[in-house]
């Protein structure tokens, strides 16, 4: 298959980068943040989640985000509303689009939401209906699609099941994610191969982990699937406390290095965004989990 001319990229280290970080994270450090990944060019950005300050701590404030980002036209401006009273809050600070979040494996879906798959859908269906009342377009996310940390492998057929019950309830775009990141590429195209006979491939993204070193050979390998939009971390932030061992996303810095090489087009800056990820890094006091963004800066020192 052809390569794609134009990858759009979903920035979400402001949110699934920093929701697990344990020292806490001020609300201008956040925005700084934001702010950063704008100029850089990012054209999505989940900028935070509208869920209990007492299950995310790290999440909390995300209002006062989004009132304080300078936001650019052209620019979608995110945040993860799991249900209707987070999606009511994310209404109040002018989110124009949320996401939604479903798990491929039953285990995967009670040790998380606590709730079945099937439950989990419905809690989704007021959200669903409130954003269509209010305009907003809703993604949605389908967690462990390449291997459960409980269930072991998940079946593609499965995955194809909830991608296609996300589709029918309103999602616009499915993200599948490989949250232990166990995926390899022979298997990853299978997975693709099985759900877009229920979702159009245009309508699926990536959301890759880079636990086993497969982040970028999965990227790719979706692109030869049809697949152009992926789902990714600055500096490599992020993981999963859900699974054990998971390490964190794809670094956004390494995508963008892997598509340039390819001559395909993200309209993204990338001596910005690595200067953007090593500040947070500093800041955090994390090593840099992107080698083409320590690579970049060793050689501009």
């Amino acid at each position: 298959m052809t390569l794609p001319h134009y990858v759009r990229l979903v920035e979400v280290g402001p949110r699934d980068g920093l929701q697990n970080e344990k020292q806490p994270i001020s609300v201008g450090d956040k925005v700084r943040l934001v702010d950063d990944l704008t100029d850089a060019g990012l054209g999505y950005i989940e900028v935070g989640s509208f869920v209990s300050a007492k299950w995310v701590p790290q999440m909390a404030g995300s209002e006062e985000v989004f009132a304080q980002i300078q936001q650019r036209a052209g620019v979608t401006y995110a945040a993860l509303t799991p249900n209707l009273r987070g999606f009511e809050s994310a209404l109040a600070a002018g989110v124009k689009e949320v996401a939604v979040f479903a798990a491929a494996s039953e285990s995967f879906s009670r040790k998380n939401i606590n709730c079945s798959i099937k439950d989990s859908l419905e809690r989704f269906e007021p959200v669903m209906q409130a954003a269509e009342q209010q305009g907003i377009r809703v993604r949605g996310y389908v967690s462990c699609v390449l291997g459960c940390p409980y269930e072991g492998e998940i079946a593609p057929e499965q995955v194809a099941w909830v991608s296609k019950a996300l589709l029918d309830m309103g999602c616009y775009e499915i993200s599948l994610g490989d949250t232990i990141g166990k995926g390899t590429a022979g298997a990853t195209r299978h997975l693709l191969d099985t759900v877009a006979r229920q979702v159009p491939r245009h309508k699926l993204a990536g959301h890759f982990h880079d636990t086993y070193g497969q982040g970028l050979s999965n990227i790719y390998a979706s692109l030869l699937e049809g697949i152009s939009v992926f789902d990714s971390s600055v500096a490599g932030l992020g993981g999963c406390p859900y699974a054990k061992g998971a390490t964190g996303n794809i670094a956004t810095e390494d995508v963008v290095y892997l598509l340039n090489g390819l001559g395909i087009e993200t309209g993204i800056d990338l001596h910005k965004l690595a200067a953007a990820g090593q500040r947070i890094c500093n800041l955090l006091g994390k090593t840099n989990g992107s080698r083409a963004a320590s690579a970049l800066l060793a050689a501009a020192d």
